[in-house]
């Protein structure tokens, strides 16, 4: 009874809705004026007028409080529920996650608020509470295409089963669509060409890229007297290639700017790393063909919205997009009197007869395949790798020391008694007795 008289105490609705039976039970207020304040029926005043009178003001309270849900789980169903999540191989599961693989792989269809409570009352799962910040809510593209959102992850994607690595991702704006998605070494500018050239050839040439401020995207060099006399702005390998290409390079301001990315790789960094764990992948290769061929399709299926415009603003390659070209490291090197250049203490001597004279500015290629080209202007050069000048022998060096030692010998003094401390003018003196010898 304590129990009860307590939850009608803390139960404010319970208490106005007393208040009101008790103005009709004493006359004060019709029935249907008391079913137009409680927004009921004017059967349902009857009924409640009734238990009020036989029960007191218990009667007031709904029959199933302090009672068992008659749409309770099974206990049958929850335990074997708990049973498969206390497998180690589920450890770190959300109840998101731990539902969908309990009614993939068991049957086990549960809720998620139901599954989130037992997992919080049996210790698998910990609640998480995110502090609320005020962020003015941008719009999405409206075609697929228009905007394309990159990054990359650092995390232990194979937990301790593998090296830790880096997943380079390319979400549409449009539709939140996993567009491709590869494991990678290193997030670094020969990477990031790598995987833009496997994008493009699978989807076309986007309208733009959403980026971050890493130095792979913009340098904040000061500009060369060049640059200057040309009014040219300095820029980085990464943003050069995708000029060339017609791809705009948008760097974002904050990571909340690009949030689309970031929330896909807590997603990733939560459900694929569990999915890699179940498949048992532990290598960069089949995390690879385990992303493309299985999960980036079940995450498009389930996350991915409907686009605003049905229009792919993806443009297609063109003959003059030479990819090998244009996805490169560029440099520049002057022409030596002999007619070579030397790069990375590399030395190339160019072959006669294409053109050239001695201080031209010409470009050095270093493509993804490791190969490296000369050009001048759109011209390509013939050349040949010459090895390194040979250092002078340590004979010769050990005569150039000698030489410089000889020459830094301070002349000596000559002593009191020398004649030519004694010469006092007139006649020089005679510096041997026996002038004859």
């Amino acid at each position: 009874m304590a129990y009860e008289t307590e939850r009608m105490d803390i139960s404010m609705r319970n208490i106005d809705r007393l208040k009101i039976i008790h103005e009709v039970l004493e006359g004060h207020l019709r029935q249907h004026q008391a079913a137009t304040q409680l927004g009921v029926s004017r059967r349902q005043v009857i009924r409640l007028c009734r238990r009020v009178q036989q029960e007191g003001n218990r009667g007031i309270m709904h029959r199933l409080q302090g009672r068992s849900s008659n749409h309770q789980l099974d206990a049958y169903v929850l335990e074997q529920a708990l049973s498969a999540l206390h497998d180690s191989c589920y450890d770190g599961f959300g109840p998101t996650l731990a539902g969908e693989k309990l009614k993939n792989l068991y049957g086990l269809d549960l809720s998620i608020c139901a599954l989130r409570k037992v997992m919080i009352q049996t210790d698998l799962w910990t609640s998480k509470r995110y502090g609320s910040r005020h962020r003015a809510w941008r719009e999405r593209r409206s075609c697929v295409g228009e905007l394309v959102q990159l990054d990359g992850s650092d995390h232990f994607w194979f937990e301790d089963r593998g090296p830790r690595c880096w997943l380079i991702a390319y979400i549409d704006d449009a539709t939140s669509r996993i567009l491709y998605a590869e494991f990678a070494d290193a997030e670094d500018t020969i990477t990031l060409m790598r995987t833009t050239q496997a994008y493009v050839q699978m989807h076309g040439r986007p309208l733009a890229f959403y980026v971050d401020k890493d130095s792979i995207y913009k340098t904040y060099r000061t500009t060369t007297i060049d640059e200057e006399l040309q009014d040219l702005h300095p820029i980085t390998q990464y943003t050069r290639a995708m000029n060339e290409l017609g791809i705009q390079v948008i760097c974002a301001h904050s990571p909340q700017a690009k949030g689309r990315i970031e929330r896909l790789f807590n997603t990733l960094q939560d459900r694929l790393v569990k999915e890699l764990r179940l498949a048992g992948i532990s290598t960069k290769e089949a995390a690879n063909a385990f992303l493309w061929t299985t999960y980036i399709p079940q995450h498009n299926a389930q996350f991915a919205v409907a686009p605003a415009n049905t229009t792919n603003a993806h443009r297609p390659l063109l003959k003059d997009h030479r990819l090998s070209e244009i996805l490169s490291l560029r440099t520049e090197r002057t022409l030596a009197n002999d007619f070579t250049l030397r790069f990375q203490n590399q030395y190339f001597q160019l072959f006669p007869d294409q053109g050239l004279r001695p201080t031209l500015k010409l470009s050095i290629e270093v493509r993804l395949d490791g190969s490296t080209h000369l050009r001048f202007k759109d011209r390509s050069l013939r050349y040949r790798a010459i090895p390194k000048p040979v250092q002078k022998s340590v004979q010769v060096h050990a005569a150039d020391q000698l030489l410089k030692s000889l020459m830094t010998v301070k002349p000596q003094r000559p002593a009191l008694n020398h004649p030519w401390r004694q010469y006092k003018g007139g006649a020089q003196p005679a510096l041997f007795e026996n002038q004859n010898l």
